[in-house]
């Protein structure tokens, strides 16, 4: 025997598992599951940043011109003034953006050299600290090889007695968001 009541049981049934559908597409949808992989791809475009931008710093404007970066280093235009605003400038072409995503960017500048008895030793190149900042973000590590030639400049940071013909120097960067 089939009667009407039969299909008020199959509507509600039907409206029933629509309803349920709806909420587990919208429950599924609005959480994100991080995998491991996934926690470090910012990390990486914060790095593959740094480096570009060091690398835009490290390339001359015109053939055998020396490049900013080597001018930084050799002392002729030095400053931490002079590095911030090259330095920013940089990521700023890098990722087309505004002042505040460039200005959330914290940065600590350092050069490394071997001196002439073998060890390896280091100076302060510029910083971007700022007392009112406080991060817990973690700082990517971003490396530059810069050959510069020691007869045309002292080399700030470097004593004269560990100044050889050419240097090789390694100009790192500590990256992070602020």
């Amino acid at each position: 025997m089939v009667n009407d009541q039969a299909q008020m049981y199959t509507l509600e049934g039907f409206a029933a598992g629509v309803l349920m559908l709806i909420t587990a597409y919208l429950v599924l949808g609005t959480t994100t599951v991080y995998t491991p992989g996934d926690v470090h791809i910012a990390d990486m475009q914060l790095e593959q940043l740094g480096s570009d931008a060091l690398a835009m710093m490290d390339t001359p404007d015109y053939y055998g011109d020396t490049s900013k970066l080597e001018n930084i280093i050799l002392g002729q235009s030095y400053s931490h003034a002079w590095f911030y605003a090259n330095f920013t400038e940089s990521l700023k072409r890098i990722t087309e953006s505004t002042d505040t995503c460039v200005n959330d960017l914290q940065y600590n500048a350092s050069v490394y050299y071997r001196t002439d008895s073998g060890e390896v030793a280091s100076y302060p190149l510029s910083s971007s600290i700022r007392s009112d900042l406080v991060s817990r973000e973690p700082a990517v590590r971003v490396t530059r090889w810069v050959s510069v030639d020691a007869d045309t400049a002292n080399i700030p940071g470097i004593p004269a007695a560990d100044q050889r013909d050419p240097q090789l120097l390694l100009v790192e960067v500590l990256l992070w968001r602020g």
